[in-house]
């Protein structure tokens, strides 16, 4: 039975454009409401916990600012954005994101895969530079789900892009820079679902929506 307290993410991100230096740039934004949980790996907001937001921002190729998360606060700013929420940033062309659906679970995907690899490959050492890349990952999911089932759906997430980086003939796990977001409802006296595995209810849902907006990302070279 679901928890009372449920409210469910906005399942579609808004794009949007802006002018910064001369260049005009894109993102995409979610308004999420009250009562929505986020796990992310987001330079802005990243962590477990409450987000109102989350936005998911493309910058110039060389991004030469030290601070993202202030950059991602005044883009959030600009929209109007308030309350917590979490930013991701990435030079691929926003505009051609993918999405993936099923069974009411939605991924949006932006894959910039022009800096790609292993994720267990040598030590290159600190500073070593990174090209233009990054592939971004947003899912929300209609149900509450428990601390650890969202950081089971992370992990969920991540086997899924790495699966479908490899379906589209592409030999790697990811670029140096990927990140994830997954947005559910807040749980309540329940404790929301307590899995979000591969083969679990929500998670296989993930999984496949993830596939295939990563899939889409890597045949169309964005």
């Amino acid at each position: 039975m679901r928890s009372a307290r449920l409210h469910l993410p906005a399942q579609r991100g808004e794009l949007r454009d802006r002018y910064e230096d001369g260049h005009r740039l894109h993102h995409l934004v979610w308004r999420l409401g009250p009562g929505v949980r986020v796990c992310s790996s987001a330079v802005l907001g990243g962590g477990i916990g409450p987000r109102a937001w989350l936005l998911n921002a493309q910058v110039p190729g060389g991004y030469p600012r030290l601070d993202p998360d202030r950059h991602l606060a005044e883009i959030a700013a600009a929209e109007r954005l308030t309350g917590p929420g979490a930013g991701l940033m990435t030079a691929a062309d926003v505009r051609g994101y993918t999405t993936g659906h099923d069974g009411g679970v939605t991924a949006t995907v932006t894959s910039g895969l022009g800096v790609r690899g292993w994720a267990a490959a040598p030590d290159t050492g600190p500073g070593a530079p990174h090209g233009p890349g990054t592939v971004n990952i947003v899912v929300t999911v209609p149900a509450a789900l428990s601390d650890a089932a969202l950081v089971n759906a992370v992990a969920t997430v991540t086997e899924a892009k790495v699966q479908a980086l490899l379906d589209a003939g592409l030999d790697c796990s990811g670029t140096p820079t990927d990140a994830v977001c997954v947005a559910a409802g807040e749980p309540g006296p329940d404790g929301g679902e307590a899995f979000a595995g591969p083969r679990s209810r929500w998670g296989s849902r993930i999984a496949r929506a993830v596939h295939t907006a990563v899939r889409a990302g890597a045949r169309a070279g964005c």
